[in-house]
């Protein structure tokens, strides 16, 4: 039978789980069973979602240094012999990944976004030339298969009532680090539009009027994002960009207002339920993929959506 290992980044549980589709879709009909390796603590959604969950907690670790984890992975590699290690594609993640793989001396296909099987090969898509182009990698060598995983992009609908076995490991190796832990500082909250159920999208065609986004926002209970065109522009900041160089999303619904759709912004929207374009032009790629498309200034079905919106709350009350 073959074993997946993946690396369970605590501050983002939830694509520990996305792996797990990643994991299916890999080994295909296969036989396989699943291991998660988490530090520190045992995070709550692993419980039921993995087969076994092994547990380090050592002080190297908790300053999250990339080098004595790579180091942990390749000692529990040496005892499983794992088929496939998935690594989210998480700040640690992206640290993480390259260190195992020098020292497994294996192949690493990073920011993987979907996998295929083609003439019984295992083929991995990441984007390419900052995501005009989408690379097919094939893997020709020999195991593990090693990938980091873009956020927010596989979605995982099997079984999450597993009997989980648990185990606490113990390094042999070494794992003296030079990083100290000074002290924890709380990060401000801030929203991510990775977790909003409705995203307003603004592209090139409301360059001008881009600031009108956030009424819309506002009235529907949800974010404003935007296309790179916009970010590059300097109109918004790179955190709200959707698209292969931006954030993966899968809101419920997404407005594109005035967004053309090239592949590096489709690529960018993942499992959404609802897709609303209003464009001049009704041929841009994104109103294909839109369930409804209306054909007209976006700007204008701002307002006049706003209106209605309001229109119907002071009916209400």
């Amino acid at each position: 039978m073959e074993k997946c290992l993946i690396f369970v980044d605590s501050e983002y549980a939830k694509n520990a789980i996305e792996l797990l589709e990643v994991a299916r879709q890999i080994f295909d009909l296969a036989p396989y069973e699943t291991y998660a390796l988490c530090i520190h603590d045992i995070t709550e959604s692993a419980n039921g979602a993995f087969d076994h969950i092994i547990y380090v907690s050592d002080e190297s670790v908790k300053c999250h240094d990339a080098k004595a984890i790579a180091i942990i992975m390749e000692e529990l590699h040496v005892i499983h012999n794992f088929g496939a290690i998935l690594i989210p594609a998480t700040q640690i993640g992206r640290m993480l990944a390259p260190r195992l793989a020098i020292r497994l001396h294996v192949g690493l296909v990073a920011d993987v976004t979907a996998i295929e099987h083609i003439d019984g090969a295992l083929q991995m898509v990441r984007p390419a030339f900052s995501g005009k182009i989408m690379a097919c990698i094939s893997n020709l060598g020999k195991k593990p298969i090693m990938m980091s995983v873009r956020q927010n992009v596989f979605l995982y609908n099997e079984d999450l009532n597993k009997a989980t076995s648990h185990e606490t490991f113990y390094p042999k190796s070494d794992l003296t680090t030079n990083i100290k832990w000074i002290k924890t500082v709380e990060k401000p909250k801030s929203k991510d539009i990775r977790d909003s159920e409705v995203l307003v999208s603004g592209g090139g065609g409301v360059k001008k009027g881009f600031h009108r986004l956030t009424e819309l926002a506002e009235a529907l209970g949800g974010e404003v994002s935007a296309s790179r065109h916009i970010v590059d522009s300097g109109i918004a900041s790179r955190s709200i960009q959707v698209g292969q160089s931006g954030k993966t999303v899968s809101p419920k619904l997404y407005i594109a207002l005035g967004i053309y759709g090239s592949l590096q912004h489709v690529e960018g929207l993942k499992n959404v339920k609802h897709i609303i374009s209003v464009n001049i032009n009704k041929d841009a790629p994104i109103c294909s993929l839109s369930d409804i498309v209306v054909e007209g200034d976006a700007i204008e079905f701002i307002e006049k959506l706003v209106d209605k919106i309001k229109s119907e709350a002071d009916e209400s009350k």
